[in-house]
Order: C-alpha cells, then sequence, then structure tokens
C-alpha cells in the first residue's frame, strides 16, 4: 500500500461510513470511561493529557514478551527492541531515562534505563492493568519523565480484602514464532483482615523466526567498514534464545482505616543478544533481581486529609554481560525508594495531592575479565517535594503540578556532582459541548544526567561499542506544548493531539565515527533540540445487527526530532497509520489490524536509514463466564501475516535483529 492508495483508502472510509452507520438496526452502545488509579482518581475522557490504559481483555490479548512490546501499537508509543530479549517504551521519540517505568508506583530501579540492552524487570505477563501518563500527574514520579510515566499494576501488595479465602487465575500461552512457552499463575484471598497474594511465571524460547535475513549487510557495513559479515542467517536470529522465572508473595492487614503491606519478588532471566556475523563473541546477559516493597494507606488519617499513602521499596538488582560463555561486563544497582502522597480533602475547588519522594542508590559496573571499570562505583541521593492540584472553573478542568528535586552523585575517585531540577506544568480541559472538547498542556521538565551519562568509560560486550560519558554535561530542560481535540457523536469518535518539544541541553549518544579495537565509539553529547508531532484516531461503529457490531478505527502518529544545527536526532520513530477493525458478538472478540511504517530516513549522523513496512495482524478472544465458578477466556493472535522483514527505527540493533516473523499465539486463561 503506498501513499497515494492508503490516502485512498482513509478518505473511501471517511466519506462512506456514515452510510453505513444511519443504517443501525440498534443504538451504539455506550462504554463506560476507564478510572486512572494515578494519582487522582480521574477519568480518562476528562484528562487534558493523552493518557492510555490497558487492562481486563484488552490487556490480556496486547500482552507482549516486554512492556514495550505490550504498548508499541498505542498511539505514540513504540518499542526500543534490543532483539526479542528487550523491549522498552519509546512515548514520543523519548525512551530511556525519559519514560519512567513503574511498578505499583514504585521505580522499577533496574537499569533498563541505562542502556538499551537492559531488560525492564517489571514483567506485563503479572500486570492486571498498565497506565501510561503524561502532563502534570508525571510530575509525582520524577523529573524529566519528557516522555511520560508508565505505571504497572499487578496487585502484589492487596489493597483491599477479597470478598473469598482462596481464588486466582492460571494462564498458558504458546508462541510459534520463537517456540514460546509461558505460564502465569495467581492465587489471592483473605479473610478476617488479612489479605494473601501469591503469583509467578515462567517463560521458555528458542531462537527467534524473522520474514528475511537477520542482517542488513549493506547498512550494518555503512556504520562499521570493517565489518566482515561471514554469517547472515535468513528466517532465523541466532542467539535469542530465552528463560526467565518470577515469583512474588504479599501480605496485607486491611481494615476500615486503611491497609498495611510488605511484599517480596524474585525474578531470574537470562537472554541472548542477536549476533553481528563476523564469527565473533555470542553474548548472553544473565538478570537477577530481589525486590522488597512496603505499601500502606490511611483514610482520613487526620482533619483536611483524605488519605495518607507511603510505600517503600528496596531492589537488589544485577546483570552479567557473558560473552563466549566468560564472564565481563557487570553492572549492580541497590536502590530504596520511598514515597508519602497526602492527598487533601477539597479546598474550596481545588483537589490534590503533596508528597515527598526519595531515592539512594548505589551502582557500578566493571569488567570481570580485565578488572577494568566501566562506571565508577556511585553513591545518588535525591530528595523531591512535589504537589499536583486539580480545579474546576466553569467548562474548565484544570491541573497544575510542581516538582523540585535536589540530586547529588558521590562517584568513587572523584569529585562529588550537584543537580537541583526544577518542573512544573499546567493543563486544562475545556468542554465546548457535550460532543466537542480542547485541551491544552504546558510543561517545563527538568532532569539531572545520570550516572553512565557522566561516568561510563569502557567497552560494553552487549552494544559491541566502546561508550564515554561526559562530566560537563548540564541539567536538561525541555518545554513541551501539547494541543488536542475530541468530539464523540453517535456516528464517529475522532481525537486529534499536536505537540511540540523544545529540549535544551538535550543528552544523547552519538556515533563519533572512531572505532576503539574495531568497537565503534558512542560519545555522550549536549545540544538544543526540537520535537514535534501529533497523534489521531477515527472510531467509526459501521455496523450493528443481529450479527453483531462493527467498529472501524483509523490511526495515525508521527514523530520528528531535529537539533538546532538541522542534523537528525537518532532512533526516532517513523510516520505510522493504518486501521482496525473490530467485531464483537458476544462473548466473542475479533480485530484485524493493518499498520504502515513509513521509511525512516532521518536516521542521524553515522547511523542507517530504515525501509517502510506493513504490519498485519488478527486477533480473537471468546470468554466463558461462570463455568463452573470460574471465567475462561481463550485467545489466538497471527502477527505479521505477510511475513515482513522489519527494521525497527528506535532499535540500536536494527541492522542485526529484525522484528519477529510471522507467527500465531495461542493460549487461555482461568479464573476462579
Amino acid at each position: 500500500m503506498n501513499k497515494k492508495s492508503a490516502a485512498c483508502f482513509f478518505l473511501s472510509a471517511a466519506v462512506l461510513t456514515p452510510t453505513a452507520v444511519y443504517a443501525l438496526e440498534e443504538e451504539v452502545q455506550q462504554l463506560e470511561d476507564v478510572v486512572v488509579t494515578a494519582p487522582l482518581q480521574d477519568k480518562v475522557s476528562e484528562s487534558a493529557v493523552p493518557v492510555t490504559v490497558l487492562s481486563d481483555e484488552e490487556l490480556r490479548l496486547k500482552v507482549g514478551h516486554s512492556i514495550g512490546e505490550t504498548l508499541k501499537n498505542e498511539l505514540g508509543i513504540t518499542s526500543q527492541s534490543f532483539g526479542p530479549g528487550v523491549g522498552t517504551p519509546v512515548i514520543r521519540g523519548q525512551s530511556g531515562p525519559r519514560v519512567r517505568v513503574l511498578n505499583n508506583g514504585i521505580g522499577s530501579n533496574d537499569a533498563s534505563a541505562i542502556s538499551p540492552d537492559h531488560a525492564t524487570s517489571v514483567e506485563p505477563l503479572l500486570a492486571e492493568r498498565i497506565e501510561v501518563l503524561r502532563g502534570p500527574a508525571t510530575l509525582l514520579y520524577g523529573s524529566g519523565a519528557i516522555g511520560g510515566v508508565v505505571n504497572v499494576i499487578d496487585n502484589r501488595i492487596p489493597g483491599k480484602l477479597p470478598d473469598k479465602l482462596l481464588g486466582g487465575a492460571l494462564e498458558q500461552r504458546f508462541d510459534s514464532v520463537s517456540d514460546e512457552t509461558s505460564t502465569v499463575m495467581k492465587i489471592e484471598g483473605g479473610q478476617s483482615n488479612l489479605a494473601y497474594h501469591l503469583d509467578g511465571f515462567y517463560r521458555d524460547r528458542n531462537n527467534l523466526d524473522i520474514g528475511g535475513s537477520a542482517i542488513d549487510v549493506n547498512a550494518a557495513q555503512a556504520t562499521d567498514p570493517a565489518l566482515e559479515v561471514i554469517q547472515n542467517p535468513k528466517g532465523i536470529i541466532d542467539n535469542t534464545s530465552a528463560h526467565a522465572i518470577s515469583g512474588s508473595a504479599g501480605i496485607s492487614l486491611v481494615g476500615d482505616p486503611g491497609f498495611a503491606g510488605v511484599s517480596i519478588n524474585r525474578l531470574e532471566n537470562n537472554y541472548g543478544i542477536a549476533p553481528d556475523g563476523s564469527g565473533g563473541e555470542t553474548v548472553r546477559i544473565d538478570l537477577k533481581q530481589s525486590k522488597y516493597d512496603f505499601k500502606s494507606e490511611l483514610k482520613n488519617p487526620f482533619r483536611y486529609a483524605e488519605s495518607l499513602r507511603m510505600k517503600l521499596g528496596y531492589t537488589d538488582y544485577q546483570h552479567t554481560e557473558i560473552p563466549d560463555g566468560e564472564a565481563a561486563a557487570f553492572f549492580t544497582n541497590k536502590t530504596y525508594e520511598s514515597r508519602l502522597e497526602l492527598t487533601h480533602n477539597p479546598i474550596g475547588i481545588f483537589r490534590g495531592m503533596v508528597g515527598f519522594q526519595a531515592i539512594a542508590g548505589d551502582f557500578a559496573a566493571i569488567d570481570k575479565a580485565t578488572n577494568e571499570v566501566i562506571v565508577p562505583q556511585t553513591l545518588s541521593n535525591s530528595y523531591g517535594v512535589f504537589a499536583v492540584e486539580s480545579f474546576n472553573i466553569g467548562a474548565f478542568a484544570n491541573q497544575l503540578g510542581v516538582r523540585v528535586e535536589d540530586t547529588t552523585l558521590d562517584p568513587q575517585g572523584l569529585s562529588s556532582l550537584s543537580y537541583m531540577p526544577v518542573s512544573a506544568s499546567a493543563s486544562s480541559l475545556f468542554k465546548i459541548n457535550d460532543s466537542n472538547s480542547l485541551n491544552l498542556a504546558i510543561t517545563r521538565s527538568q532532569r539531572a544526567p545520570q550516572v553512565q551519562e557522566l561516568l561510563t568509560n569502557g567497552f560494553h560486550d552487549a552494544t559491541r561499542s566502546f561508550e564515554v560519558g561526559n562530566l560537563n554535561l548540564r541539567e536538561e530542560t525541555s518545554y513541551n506544548l501539547d494541543l488536542g481535540y475530541k468530539f464523540k457523536s453517535d456516528w464517529v469518535k475522532a481525537q486529534l493531539d499536536l505537540f511540540h518539544n523544545w529540549a535544551g541541553d538535550y543528552i544523547y549518544q552519538k556515533r563519533n565515527g572512531e572505532f576503539i579495537d574495531a568497537a565503534p565509539v558512542l560519545e555522550t553529547r549536549q545540544a538544543d533540540a526540537t520535537f514535534m508531532g501529533y497523534e489521531s484516531k477515527l472510531l467509526f461503529p459501521v455496523l450493528q445487527n443481529r450479527l453483531g457490531s462493527v467498529d472501524l478505527t483509523l490511526f495515525s502518529d508521527f514523530t520528528r526530532g531535529q537539533f538546532v544545527n538541522g542534523r537528525d536526532v537518532p532512533r526516532m520513530p517513523p510516520l505510522r497509520f493504518g486501521f482496525q477493525l473490530d467485531h464483537t458478538k458476544g462473548e466473542w472478540n475479533t480485530n484485524l489490524r493493518l499498520t504502515r511504517g513509513e521509511a525512516q530516513t532521518h536516521a542521524g549522523d553515522n547511523d542507517t536509514a530504515t525501509p517502510s513496512y506493513l504490519l498485519l495482524s488478527l486477533g480473537t478472544q471468546y470468554q466463558v463466564l461462570d463455568l463452573h465458578d470460574a471465567d475462561v477466556m481463550v485467545f489466538a493472535k497471527a502477527n505479521n501475516l505477510l511475513n515482513e522483514n522489519i527494521r525497527n527505527a528506535t532499535s540500536y540493533l536494527r541492522n542485526f535483529a529484525p522484528e519477529p516473523g510471522r507467527g500465531a499465539e495461542i493460549g487461555f486463561r482461568v479464573s476462579y
């Protein structure tokens, strides 16, 4: 499908759909708005900034091997894949430290924001709900989240008493594209004032099937002329097998005043990195993490206070990069994070939350084979105060947010570094009438440089590069403008969001064209940059009769990143557009989705362009309610039906590890 045919299709659909809608036999059913749990129980339809929420059956059908893969089809969101073992979210072209991934409101505190080859420890298979927040709400969880905040909720610490002593769920999946089997089990319940939660998952997969050759030889040699590709398998990516296992236990004391609970989680994940075809070393990553959490809430603890929440987490994370079976780069990150959140009773027209957050970390990276320091042991301390207030004036629903942090880094053998990021945001939703609304958000976001951006200096096995930090980095400051319009009627729902982001002293990694021991040098630099783009969606209810209902959704998103000197910001997602057809009849739901990704020709200096692609997928699920006191859902997905060889423009490994080829995924979930 070329641009002209796609445009004709969109235009035809827009013209013909109203005719079909007027022939509806029954009135279209209106679905309830989803309530966002973080931070102030607002409805999605009443948010002045784009909000994405996945839960229930929709989440089960979209769950992928990583958080990035789970969210990659949402508007404005892609995945920074590093082979099938890794996939972190990219929101409006922003990734790493600019997209904070939370687990039940506490940072994952792994090493996924440090480098794109590091898998996040947050597991989507265990999620009960995933929320993507932007605008003022992000200031509750950290500064500098230009892209947004991804909050994964799994009920590890129960916040309310279940209605039965024993309940739970069992889910089993199989994916043909890598012969992957995954099993998820959850048991929870409670009695009197005690609630408990147990969960676990196991995943095992072989090498990934793809729709062509693993290595784009011409592109790979364009960035590394000395690379000699002697192994380039077709239809498969070598060394991409993986296995992971995780278990959690949580217990809470629940009563009328509130609750208090603790949990423990253990994760072990071993995955491979796609080889470069030179016949050299193959790298695997062995990841281990232990996480301990405490959470409590008091309702109406004192006058003027609606609730008082406390969260405390300790994460002990480590991973070893193992080339050819020999331990090399070793990363450790031990982090304490605590939060205190006070939601006050309405004061006049204002309702909101104030709080305090503290994070203390101990990070280091060494090469076990040579004992060379990659990142010196660094103690970090960050203290932040924040507030978010909502208020309505006539037809305007407004929200204000502010956050001030004090961050100090103490690297071993070097002078300490101090930063004070200050961030603020304001948003407003104007309800013109029942059908039309406008929203506007303005954000000033500032973040301190991270430890690896400042201090890294050494060979990184998984990225096959020599990385060089920059001690002279300053705080990164961005100003973001978000303008949106929503329309809803009986025959169409429309949404358009425009954004423009001015980033001062934007921190990024760039190939400088040099090589050390045949490894390309990646330098950390700063420059002013701008990002602009849009997200749009049209939903038409085209049919509803005794055969069920059919909805047509047209969608598109686009991000463009440029430095002020006119050069391109590397690893930006391309223009995407397409359509989705959804059919619902009783307990049966089916969807067909076609996405066109344009070629990314603005790849950045010393990086390569990626070609266009068509991604066709089909999904279906059938749900049986109350089958012998259990709910049963059976689901199936057919992915990349055209078996395209897709190169992900946001991936560091796009020339060596294309996206999965044609595959089928089947599974079932039993809840009782």
